[in-house]
């Protein structure tokens, strides 16, 4: 369902967000080392935020669309 991969993308943008906050905290306390973990992390989590995106957009366009012609 559409609403499924929406929703698994807002959890992965959420948890991006998480990090990067994370991230920002630990580079201001100059623990670069985490703070680079935490920014790495982040970043998993928006490319698998992006791709539930991608999947959310064609399945509701594809439930959308259905008997539609494309021009």
């Amino acid at each position: 369902m559409p609403y499924d991969a929406h929703r698994r993308a807002a959890e992965f943008h959420e948890l991006a967000a998480h990090a990067h906050r994370s991230a920002a905290v630990h580079h201001d306390k100059a623990d670069h080392l985490t703070a680079h973990e935490l920014s790495r992390q982040a970043m998993e989590y928006a490319t698998k935020a992006f791709q539930y995106s991608q999947e959310a957009h064609h399945k509701s366009a594809k439930a959308g669309g259905e008997g539609e012609k494309k021009t």
